[in-house]
């Protein structure tokens, strides 16, 4: 349901607001969620959720900095390939305490792909 290319509005508070993280780490993923949205899943305490988020390309500075700052590793990971990144925030990324953050930042940016199967809305690889 969460990727159905009609999905109705809603029921899009409700995946909010679901237990399972997995429903959640889905819906991060389509290309249509809100500024709301994406800051609300960005604030779930689950990593999965947030990663998702965080390799969006859509994100807003704010939420850019959460990422940047954010405790789990796994999250600094993605959002150190993201070209939304500021020098500031790619130099405390290059300085991060783990070296595959690290790594990633040293890379550069790196551009996200989508893909859109039957019945599903587009979603980000």
């Amino acid at each position: 349901m969460v990727l159905s290319a009609d999905l109705d509005p809603v029921w899009r508070p409700c995946i909010l607001e679901d237990q399972d993280a997995q429903v959640k780490a889905y819906f991060a993923r389509r290309l249509d969620l809100t500024g709301t949205e994406v800051g609300s899943l960005l604030a779930d305490p689950n990593q999965t959720v947030r990663l998702n988020c965080a390799r969006r390309s859509d994100l807003s500075a704010e939420q850019v900095e959460r990422c940047v700052r954010d405790r789990d590793p796994n999250l600094r990971y993605f959002i150190a390939r993201s070209p939304q990144l500021t020098e500031e925030q790619r130099a405390r990324l290059l300085a991060d305490e783990d070296e595959l953050v690290r790594r990633a930042a040293a890379k550069g940016p790196k551009a996200r792909g989508t893909r859109q199967r039957p019945g599903q809305a587009p979603l980000i690889r």
